[in-house]
């Protein structure tokens, strides 16, 4: 009887991978997926399947109730910087019973035998001081509380990036390269549409751009297009050049010290080419709607002007009388509220709703009384 009972025990505990050797990451049964939209199965950051590392996987709910997931505390401590005051509530997934809980009340096991996800050193969760220390007698690593975990994943953050480089350039861009130059229609491929490799991933499955790929091509693909060709291209952007003598006719602030948020206006008056650098879209607004306000400058047909501003996400210099403009969200310039610029309507509407934008509008619809309705 009781061997019978210890062979039943033994037989659930292998079920439950907990063995590093026996260790599945991979969801038994349907994970629990927080994020909406058709890229919700995956990664933002680095574009693996939740499900294939569902037990490794953290999410965050921010303030405004948008959810994202991650395969790894790793891709959480990647993504921080950039969401740290807007998150409500992390979660992460308990090992044992593959339900998402409380991140802060988790018990991390820390540099066990089971190989980390997105890191040299893993990091599980479990609902359980208890089921925390059973993990560690049979697979090693230290026990601790979330803030510890966390701590150490930020501080490995860089190094970790570095050996997930290296291992990427001997398996996954080499395949991602060949797929992509010997089956993707490139024409129809626009990197810029996308904000994340998630939403890249899910274009490239549903559209077959790059024609029908397995799980493994899909992933090694949208790693080569995200890493390697968007970012040869990002190093060939072309950017708003501002001399360090440059102010801002409205405001007088010098321009070359805030890149991000740089415009320029061009014309040509008297036969002389005519450039102002502003700090940004705001104050080039107020200068295009009234010239002489600022100065012994006279006001000029669109047909007679260029006007650049910096794309948001890009960093590009884009046409500003075609961009997208984002109003009243919750980021601010060298000046407060601001016009915050995209190429793309998608690009705009997706910052309109991580940073509580109340509206996207073209150029022609700026007038002036919305834009000192700004400095209010």
């Amino acid at each position: 009887m009781h061997k019978s009972l210890w062979a039943l025990f033994f037989a659930i505990f292998l079920a439950l991978g907990l063995h590093a050797d026996e260790f599945n990451k991979m969801a038994t049964g349907e994970p629990e997926l927080i994020q909406k939209g058709d890229e919700k199965a995956y990664c933002p950051i680095c574009g693996m399947s939740l499900k294939m590392f569902y037990k490794t996987s953290h999410g965050v709910i921010l303030k405004d109730g948008t959810a994202k997931q991650y395969c790894s505390i790793r891709c959480l401590a990647a993504d921080y910087p950039a969401i740290e005051s807007r998150i409500s509530k992390i979660l992460v997934t308990d090992v044992k019973s593959e339900k998402l809980i409380d991140a802060k009340s988790a018990f991390y096991v820390v540099g066990s035998k089971v190989p980390g996800t997105m890191s040299t050193v893993s990091k599980l969760a479990f609902g359980t001081e208890a089921d925390a220390k059973a993990f560690v007698a049979e697979n090693g690593g230290e026990v601790m509380n979330f803030d510890a975990a966390f701590a150490k994943a930020k501080a490995s953050l860089a190094n970790d990036v570095d050996e997930f480089i290296k291992k990427k350039q001997k398996g996954m861009y080499p395949m991602g390269e060949k797929i992509y130059n010997a089956k993707c229609e490139k024409e129809k491929i626009h990197l810029h549409d996308f904000n994340t490799i998630s939403e890249l991933k899910v274009s490239v499955k549903k559209t077959q751009v790059c024609g029908e790929v397995n799980e493994q091509e899909l992933q090694a693909v949208s790693l080569y297009l995200w890493e390697i060709v968007r970012l040869e291209a990002h190093e060939h952007k072309t950017t708003i050049h501002v001399e360090k003598d440059e102010k801002c006719p409205v405001c007088g602030m010098f321009v070359y010290k805030y890149p991000k948020w740089a415009a320029r206006m061009n014309y040509v008056e008297n036969g002389k080419p005519v450039t102002h650098a502003f700090d940004g879209v705001k104050d080039l607004l107020k200068f295009y709607h009234a010239p002489s306000k600022w100065g012994n400058y006279t006001k000029h047909k669109d047909s007679e002007l260029t006007l650049l501003v910096t794309d948001y996400y890009t960093g590009d210099a884009i046409d500003g009388m075609k961009a997208f403009y984002v109003v009243g969200s919750d980021v601010v310039g060298p000046m407060g509220k601001e016009f915050i610029p995209f190429k793309t309507l998608s690009s705009a509407q997706t910052f309109m709703k991580d940073h509580k934008g109340l509206q996207v509008v073209e150029f022609s619809k700026i007038d002036e009384a919305l834009v000192y309705a700004q400095d209010k």
